[in-house]
């Protein structure tokens, strides 16, 4: 059984979740799709562009100014080569700048991650994101790029969907731009010319090439991960690559990661029976959410959002191309059978899709704030990263963790 603090804080989270969602749904809407992506009742983290307070360094971005999609970029020391010099007061945001002749770089795989939240909270900047986004990018060894999509009720589906893959698209263009401006500036090596201040700009002339990306990611190796309801945004994402092909080059996605996903369905399940007033999200206050998110006129706990499974539709043809899926389920979460049938049905058309199911765990065991230090969320960080390293370590090293 989960231990008393769980217990007594699911207590409170429920409560505070539950009236939050009550106040959203009495408050009226006067702009809907406004660019909500965070609550200001939230506790938050400011991000820090120095590798000084715990070997990573953050930046904020915002990529839409029409949608407010914002990102946050989670960049480990260990990309780069030598520590001697890499901090610098360079560029706006201080703190670390690449090398512009790129000696002192290296390249790593990028982890697209998408908070939880039950669509209506949430955000990148969150103690629990970041904490969490931290922790990840340097167990994974990787870049992570957290990904501030729009929240309900002042944006319903499919915003936060349109989020995910407008994110992704973002990527490849970043990774286009940075080679484009690598090949001019080759060029113009190779005719003696001065390169120096010549760069890619926009219309203000502010630079469209994102240096720390430009530096250090590899758009080959690109996982996506999502926590709770991040999780069916993840797995629309891996669905629109699936699709995309070869339009989404050069990044590629060569696997998924899902946390507890937020999944539902009319027809409830024997966990949706047993579990369904269990710890941290009751069945009924996450029904409230999909109320706030689903569209209004045509609400259905079997839309694909909800339902990636979808009842009378033929699946396997849509799946057999699906990445590689990790699947995270914990033992006391309602939404536990769901998941467990999706990463069956991934198996089935042999997708690389395992399971790890947690005894005694509940819902956002290991990404929560006050969750992330017991032995349960150490070794599913642990165990995410064994497994992704398979698919984001370059040939030869996969098993040099």
């Amino acid at each position: 059984m989960p231990s008393l603090i769980v217990k007594v804080y699911s207590l409170l989270f429920k409560y505070n979740l539950n009236r939050r969602l009550q106040t959203l749904i009495q408050s009226p809407i006067s702009h809907p799709f406004n660019g909500v992506v965070s609550r200001a009742d939230e506790s938050i983290i400011t991000s820090n562009p120095s590798f000084s307070t715990d070997g990573v360094a953050t930046k904020d971005l915002h990529i839409d100014s029409l949608t407010c999609l914002s990102l946050r970029i989670y960049l480990p020391q260990s990309a780069l080569i030598s520590l001697r010099h890499s901090e610098s007061g360079e560029g706006v945001y201080g703190g670390y700048v690449p090398e512009k002749n790129g000696k002192n770089c290296k390249k790593l795989p990028v982890i697209l991650q998408f908070h939880g939240g039950a669509w209506v909270t949430g955000g990148i900047d969150t103690v629990s994101n970041d904490v969490f986004c931290r922790k990840l990018a340097k167990s994974c060894d990787a870049i992570v790029i957290a990904v501030g999509y729009r929240l309900a009720p002042e944006s319903r589906f499919p915003a936060a969907f349109e989020d995910g893959v407008a994110a992704i698209k973002w990527l490849g263009k970043q990774a286009n731009l940075a080679e484009c401006s690598r090949s001019s500036l080759d060029k113009r090596i190779v005719n003696g010319e001065k390169h120096r201040g010549r760069q890619i700009v926009d219309g203000f002339g502010a630079s469209m090439v994102e240096p720390w990306l430009a530096a250090h990611l590899d758009p080959s190796r690109c996982v996506l991960l999502g926590v709770s309801c991040g999780a069916n945004i993840a797995n629309s994402v891996a669905r629109y690559a699936v699709e995309a092909g070869k339009l989404l080059d050069p990044v590629r996605v060569v696997a998924q990661i899902l946390m507890y996903p937020f999944f539902i369905g009319n027809i409830p399940t024997h966990s949706e029976m047993k579990l369904a007033n269990s710890y941290l999200y009751d069945k009924a206050t996450c029904i409230l959410a999909w109320k706030l998110f689903l569209p209004e006129t045509d609400f259905n706990l079997d839309h694909l959002a909800a339902n990636p499974l979808e009842p009378g539709k033929d699946t396997p043809l849509d799946l057999k191309h699906m990445p590689p899926t990790l699947t995270v389920v914990a033992q006391y979460d309602w939404m536990r059978d769901r998941a467990i049938a999706y990463s069956e049905e991934l198996r089935r058309v042999n997708v690389d899709a395992p399971l790890l199911d947690y005894k005694d765990a509940v819902h956002d065991f290991a990404t929560l704030n006050v969750l992330q230090k017991t032995p349960k969320a150490q070794a599913c960080l642990e165990d995410i990263s064994i497994w992704v390293k398979k698919y984001i370590s370059l040939r030869g090293n996969e098993f040099s963790y």
